[in-house]
């Protein structure tokens, strides 16, 4: 948490674990603006499979519902500007959200350095930033997204929000947060039937429960190395590998996992190994090469292979 009373306006100077990150930025109107922003781009970052409550408008912003705020964004390829929003909001909540406090320069760096083929994903997904999401409706979110295509995974979250969550008033109209798991909970089955998640109904209801009942040890997923974080969130009803190294890592709670899904898995067998891999290979040969970059590896090889069409 920063304390804004103290920071210098128009000059901010965060010093991270792998270099130096200096972003000038100002207040107008209302709205926050960054200049020479590095490392960013709506695009790479909303549309390379990590979350699913942004769109982008016709005027060419992006609107995001994030906590229980609504955010206006504006990028011209050089400046962010964030409408509508105060600068506690943006050191409280967005700084960290879009993960403003880690050099991706020097990840990226370090990522080109391992091979031709993570060079050419890494200049080609160059924007992609790890968005710090909350923890639990990324959890009720990946659970949602099984078997499913991104357009009904978006619909469905939308619709879970808008019959369970707190409306937000906003310039662009009244939307819904995303409903807490309290609330969740104490749902019915024949309450979720109006979401039209099919199966997933079950996934959800239970995993809402098994966390709010402490059924979960959250604090081993928090504070624990990721092998132990991963078997804990496989006791998660409906949650397999895949679901569960996806909450982790989109989440920010991981970042040393490698979700592996159908993009990952062609692009893996088609640029790396020659073969198609089962996870548990894959995950490792990934976790050997990458190490503690291996949930930014990723990011860029799903971004890559996804918009490329590789192995298809």
């Amino acid at each position: 948490m920063f304390n804004i009373d103290s920071v210098e306006k128009s000059v901010v100077t965060i010093f991270i674990g792998r270099g130096t990150a200096m972003y000038k930025w100002e207040t107008k109107e209302n709205n926050i603006i960054i200049y020479d922003l590095k490392d960013f781009d709506p695009v790479h970052i909303f549309e390379c499979g990590q979350c699913f409550r942004w769109n982008l408008l016709e005027n060419g912003h992006w609107l995001g519902v994030v906590q229980n705020l609504v955010l206006d964004l504006e990028w011209d390829g050089k400046n962010l500007i964030l409408y509508n929003t105060s600068e506690r909001e943006f050191f409280d909540i967005w700084f960290t959200y879009f993960d403003f406090g880690r050099d991706y320069g020097a990840i990226k760096e370090s990522l080109a350095s391992k091979d031709p083929i993570m060079a050419e994903a890494v200049k080609f997904g160059q924007g992609i930033r790890l968005l710090k999401q909350d923890f639990n409706e990324t959890m009720i979110s990946f659970i949602i997204s099984q078997n499913n295509g991104i357009p009904r995974i978006k619909k469905i979250i939308e619709s879970l929000a808008t019959n369970f969550g707190d409306p937000i008033n906003s310039s662009h109209g009244v939307f819904y947060s995303f409903p807490d798991l309290e609330k969740l909970s104490r749902l019915e089955l024949n309450d979720l039937k109006v979401i039209k998640a099919g199966y997933r109904d079950k996934y959800i209801l239970r995993a809402a429960q098994q966390v709010i009942n402490k059924e979960i040890d959250m604090s081993s997923i928090f504070n624990r190395d990721t092998q132990e974080a991963r078997k804990e969130m496989l006791k998660l009803y409906g949650v397999g590998e895949k679901v569960a190294d996806c909450i982790l890592l989109f989440s920010g709670t991981k970042y040393d996992i490698f979700p592996v899904d159908r993009w990952v898995k062609r692009v893996m067998a088609e640029l790396y190994l020659g073969y198609e891999a089962s996870y548990q290979e894959l995950y490792e040969f990934a976790i050997e090469k990458f190490g503690d970059l291996a949930g930014f590896a990723q990011q860029y090889l799903f971004y890559y292979a996804r918009e490329k069409k590789i192995g298809m």
